[in-house]
């Protein structure tokens, strides 16, 4: 049986800021719990169904295992068909970023990326095409937020994603960026040599101004029909699909 400040601490962590408070984030479905389990991540409690506990058998034992049924569970999930279990998280200490971690290969920054979905989508693609990490702009949506969570599928589980002021890291870094805009050289004729950052804006803004000086490459993803634009998450696609096709012919 669920307890009311069990209930309470759940439903806060829909903010940031009793998610950061608690260092806590939550994860639906049994398949992406268990490859939280597996992970680096410490899964702290499970609340579960039945039916779904008998699937969680193989759990280590450190972990807090809390039957529920289901209504106890809509209580609390942030889906509209709960999947039988939610899982406690804890959230883990910031990486610092050095030269180190980006040398020798390309790494997505993404710009005051605010959908939830879209960030998700964008951690899931990139685990898909090999890419190692994402880095954030300090205002992008927060990767614990639930709805980014559950677009990541259980990507996030493996991808490291990392919050910093990349208007920083761009100029400190000495190797090549690349700024995916509307005006550029194609991407299919675009050297994106052996390691870079590939820079993708927000929603409707695009890459702020003030980044566009330092970016060594304006690149843009040929449009052969007559929409004005491409979601963020698709454009993530089609960059790393491009680069990651590149490296298959090295």
């Amino acid at each position: 049986m669920l307890s009311k400040s069990l209930i309470r601490l759940i439903t806060s962590l829909q903010h940031k800021k009793f998610r950061r408070q608690h260092s806590l984030f939550c994860v639906e479905g049994i398949k992406s719990i268990l490859e939280f389990v597996d992970s680096a991540y410490v899964v702290d409690t499970i609340l579960a169904t039945p039916s779904a506990a008998a699937k969680l058998n193989k759990i280590p034992e450190n972990i807090k295992l809390v039957s529920v049924n289901e209504e106890e569970l809509k209580k609390v999930s942030f889906l509209t068909n709960p999947q039988g279990a939610l899982a406690l998280v804890k959230i883990p200490s910031s990486n610092d970023i050095s030269i180190t971690d980006l040398r020798g290969k390309h790494s997505l920054v993404l710009d005051d990326v605010q959908d939830p979905g879209n960030l998700g989508t964008i951690v899931r693609t990139a685990e898909w095409f090999g890419f190692q990490q994402v880095i954030a702009s300090l205002d992008t949506v927060d990767v614990y937020n639930p709805k980014v969570v559950q677009a990541t599928m259980g990507s996030l589980a493996r991808m490291q994603v990392i919050y910093t002021d990349i208007e920083t890291l761009i100029q400190d870094q000495a190797i090549p960026s690349y700024g995916a805009l509307l005006e550029g050289e194609s991407i299919y004729e675009t050297d994106f040599q052996l390691e870079g950052l590939i820079i993708l804006g927000n929603e409707g803004n695009g890459i702020r101004p003030i980044l566009l000086s330092h970016i060594t490459q304006a690149v843009t993803i040929p449009a052969f029909g007559k929409a004005e634009s491409l979601n963020v998450a698709v454009a993530a696609t089609v960059f790393c699909s491009e680069i990651a096709r590149r490296k298959q012919t090295l």
